[in-house]
């Protein structure tokens, strides 16, 4: 039986159809999302930041000075962390290699890094007399997902599902805004609660009186209209 060249036009238009709706799928996408507004999600990707200073016998020089300062920036600004000293072992003279360790370390608790979040460790130079000392920290970076990399027909709603770039823009906005990547892992840990505080309106609750902090000329809500 001969089938009508209409017909058959008809079939391979049906089949282009449908090949196309299953290809309609956005690479970024969330393959099972929870929500429609889930379709994206923000991805967080941990790279190591690392300077690499030569062992000098005098210490650091002026010019790693300088660069460990930067370096320290870097990590506030990324949120913290444990930074990891790596002092050479086996390769060059082992009393440069410590007052170089221990210059960096003293260094970077200058500009503010708790001690307790430096790790000193050595690691096997192999002999290599120009080994470096490595002062790193891991960084954490968004993934941040391409929307409008693949378009649907927005007249195609029979299966009643929301098109494949629905939220890509909210989630691509906020992972661009955020400070610290590190937040899209887990919450941060409490800080110690201010004893001192604690105690203060404990007090004044015992004897009655108002708990809150008292209020200021500058939080009464006024605008003042003079231009001094």
């Amino acid at each position: 039986m001969t089938v009508p060249p209409l017909r058959r036009l008809a079939g391979l238009a049906l089949t282009a159809g449908l090949a196309a709706c299953a290809s309609s799928r956005v690479p970024d996408a969330v393959e099972d999302p929870r929500t429609p507004t889930e379709q994206f999600a923000a991805k967080v990707v941990t790279q190591p930041q690392e300077v690499r200073l030569a062992v000098h016998a005098q210490g650091l020089s002026p010019n790693q000075a300088g660069a460990l300062a930067v370096f320290a920036d870097d990590w506030r600004e990324a949120g913290g962390g444990v930074i990891r000293i790596q002092a050479p072992s086996a390769g060059p003279d082992a009393g440069a290699s410590y007052r170089t360790g221990e210059g960096a370390r003293a260094l970077l608790v200058s500009r503010g890094v708790p001690e307790d979040q430096i790790e000193v460790v050595g690691y096997d130079a192999k002999g290599a007399a120009d080994a470096p000392l490595l002062v790193g920290f891991l960084r954490h970076q968004v993934d941040i997902p391409a929307c409008g990399q693949k378009w649907t027909n927005f007249a195609h709603t029979a299966m009643n599902k929301p098109q494949p770039n629905f939220g890509c823009a909210v989630t691509a906005n906020m992972a661009a805004q955020i400070a610290n990547p590190a937040d899209l892992l887990g919450p941060r840990p409490a800080e110690p609660a201010d004893a001192q505080r604690r105690m203060t309106v404990l007090e004044k609750y015992r004897a009655g009186e108002t708990t809150s902090s008292a209020k200021d000329d500058n939080a009464n809500g006024a605008v003042s209209q003079t231009i001094r």
